[in-house]
C-alpha cells in the first residue's frame, strides 16, 4: 500500500500511474476560519491511524467555476492542503518542486487539470501543490490596533507554511528538502517573486521559476481604500468587527460587486480594465519591499531564477471577457492616460503593429505592462544583482477552426507540466494536441526538472545585457516576437505598477 508517515500523522495515496504515486489533500495547517480567520495559519492538528489522501481537498472561498476543477462551498473550511506526486523510489532523495497557483489572487486552485504532478513526477521531480487564501480572506486589508492581529498578506503567509511543511515532511514521500524550487504563473508567480525578498520564506527554497509574473503590489493605502469599498458593498464596517463578522461568502460576492462596477464604468480609472482587487501588500513586515527593489538591493542573490513569459499575454483576458474592450483611439488614448504610461509609448506599439485594429495595439500593451516587460526586469535585476538568472519566451500558435490560438496567458502552463491530453485544457491550447505539442511539452518538462535539479535548464544565463531569451515553439520558423523591438519604450515606465 502508498502510505507515507508525516509529522501530524500517516497518509495513503494512490498510484497515479504505474511509477508515480500521488497523494492529494494533505492539510498543511489549520481551518483558517472560526478563532482562525484573518490570522497567521496554525500547524495542522495531528490525526490517528491512516488518512485516506485520494482526492483533492476543499478550494478557497471563490466565485470562479474552472473547467475540471472543483468549486468552493461556504461549508468547505480545510482548504490549507497540499498534493503530492512521486515516485516514491525506496530512499531517494529526489528534487522537490512547488507550485504556487494563479487566479489574480481570488480565484483557481491546485486541483486545476493543467497542474497534475504525474509528468514531472515521472521526469524525475517530486511535485507539491498547494491551496492558499485567496480574495479577501487571503489578501484583503483588516484594519487592527495590532497589525500582528490580523496581517496583512495572509495568503502569503499560507505559502510560507506550506513552505515549511515541505521542509519537515517531504523526504518521506523521497525528496530531498535541501533542493526545493518554488514555481509558479501569474499571480502566483508574482507570489514566488514576493518570496524571494521576504524574510520569513529565507532558507525555504534554493530555485525559482516565475512564469507570466503579474506586476502589481498595493500600498497600504490603496489596500485599505479596497477595504473600504469592499465593507461597503457586504453591509458591514471597515473595522476588524465588522468583517470578521461578514462571512466569507458575503465578501466574496462583495468583491464581485465592486469588480462589476468597475467594469461597468469607463471613467473609473485603471481598474476598469482589469479590476484586480487584491495584490501582495506593502505591509513593512510580512512583505518589506516590492520584489523588483528587494532584488536590487541583493536580496535574492543566493536563489536561482528562471522567468518565462508568453509573447500575447493579454489576448486571453479579452478571449474569456474579463478585459475592457478597446475599440476607439479615444478609448486608447484615455487608457495611457489612466495608467501614466510614457510618451510615445502607444505610438511606439502602432509604429510596431502599422496595421493591426485598435483592440490589438491595447492588448499588445496592456499584457506587456501587467505580465511581460514585468517578467523581463525580473530576470535582469536579479542577474544585475549578482544572481543567476534564464529567460525564456512562449511563442506557440495553433490555427484551428475557430482562428487563431495565441501564445496567450496561461498556454504555457500545460505543456511545462506535460499535461496536454485533458478535454479541460482545449480551449486554452486549441484542440486536441499534436505530436509536436507533445514534443514541445517534453521539452519543458525536462527543463523544469533539470533547472530544479542543477540550476541549469539548458540555455544560457542572463548577463548585465539586456536579455537573450529561449523561445519555447512547434517548429523552427522565425519567431514573431517584437519583445526586443519595443522594450526600449517602456525605459521610463516604472514597476511595480501600484493602482488604482
Amino acid at each position: 500500500m502508498d502510505i507515507f508517515t508525516t509529522k501530524n500523522g500517516s497518509v495513503q495515496g494512490f498510484r497515479a500511474s504505474a511509477d508515480v504515486v500521488a497523494v492529494l489533500g494533505i492539510p498543511y495547517a489549520a481551518p483558517p476560519f472560526g478563532a482562525n480567520r484573518f490570522r497567521e495559519p496554525f500547524p495542522a492538528p495531528a490525526w490517528t491511524g491512516v488518512r485516506d489522501c485520494t482526492a483533492f481537498g476543499p478550494i478557497a472561498p471563490q466565485s470562479a467555476q474552472l473547467p475540471g476543477a472543483p468549486v468552493w462551498s461556504p461549508d468547505d473550511e480545510d482548504i490549507l492542503t497540499v498534493n503530492i506526486w512521486t515516485p516514491a523510489p525506496e530512499g531517494g532523495r529526489l528534487p522537490v518542486l512547488v507550485w504556487i497557483h494563479g487566479g489574480a489572487y481570488t480565484f483557481g486552485s491546485s486541483a486545476q487539470p493543467d497542474f497534475d504532478g504525474t509528468a514531472l513526477a515521472r521526469a524525475g521531480l517530486v511535485v507539491v501543490t498547494l491551496n492558499y487564501r485567496l480574495g479577501f480572506e487571503g489578501f484583503g486589508h483588516v484594519p487592527a490596533a495590532e497589525a500582528t492581529a490580523y496581517p496583512d498578506n495572509r495568503g502569503l503567509l499560507d505559502q510560507v507554511a506550506a513552505l515549511r511543511w515541505v521542509r519537515e515532511n517531504i523526504a518521506a514521500f523521497g525528496g530531498d528538502p535541501g533542493n526545493v524550487t518554488v514555481a509558479g504563473q501569474s499571480s502566483g508567480a508574482a507570489s514566488v517573486a514576493c518570496l524571494m525578498v521576504m524574510d520569513r520564506a529565507r532558507g525555504l527554497f534554493r530555485r525559482a521559476i516565475a512564469h507570466s509574473a503579474a506586476s502589481p503590489c498595493y500600498t497600504l493605502d490603496i489596500a485599505a481604500a479596497t477595504t473600504r469599498e469592499i465593507a461597503a458593498a457586504a453591509g458591514c464596517a471597515a473595522t476588524a468587527e465588522g468583517l470578521t463578522s461578514a462571512t466569507p461568502e458575503a465578501l466574496v460576492v462583495a468583491s464581485d460587486r465592486v469588480v462589476d462596477d468597475y467594469r461597468r464604468d469607463p471613467a473609473s480609472g485603471s481598474r476598469h480594465y482589469d479590476p484586480a482587487l487584491y495584490a501582495p501588500v506593502l505591509d513593512g513586515a510580512v512583505l518589506p519591499t516590492d520584489p523588483l527593489t528587494g532584488m536590487a538591493a541583493g536580496a535574492t542573490r543566493g536563489v536561482d531564477l528562471l522567468v518565462c513569459h508568453t509573447t500575447e499575454e493579454y489576448w486571453l483576458l479579452d478571449a474569456v471577457g474579463s478585459s475592457a474592450e478597446i475599440t476607439t483611439e479615444e478609448q486608447l488614448a484615455l487608457f495611457a492616460e489612466d495608467f501614466d504610461l510614457p510618451d510615445g509609448l502607444v505610438a511606439g506599439y502602432r509604429a510596431a503593429m502599422p496595421h493591426a485594429p485598435v483592440l490589438d495595439v491595447y492588448l499588445a500593451v496592456f499584457g506587456d505592462l501587467l505580465f511581460g516587460e514585468y517578467s523581463n526586469r525580473l530576470a535582469e535585476v536579479h542577474a544585475q544583482a549578482g544572481g543567476r538568472a534564464f529567460l525564456s519566451r512562449f511563442d506557440r500558435r495553433r490555427t484551428g477552426p475557430n482562428g487563431v490560438v495565441r501564445a496567450w496567458h496561461c498556454a504555457d502552463i500545460p505543456f511545462a507540466f506535460g499535461n496536454l491530453d485533458s478535454d479541460c485544457l482545449a480551449f486554452l491550447i486549441g484542440g486536441a494536441p499534436t505530436s509536436a505539442d507533445h514534443g514541445l511539452a517534453r521539452r519543458m518538462v525536462r527543463a523544469w526538472a533539470d533547472f530544479a535539479a542543477t540550476g541549469n535548464p539548458g540555455w544560457p544565463s542572463v548577463d548585465n545585457s539586456p536579455a537573450q531569451a529561449m523561445m519555447w515553439r512547434t517548429d523552427d520558423a522565425p519567431a514573431d516576437d517584437k519583445t526586443a523591438a519595443l522594450r526600449g519604450l517602456w525605459v521610463d515606465a516604472d514597476f511595480p505598477v501600484l493602482r488604482p
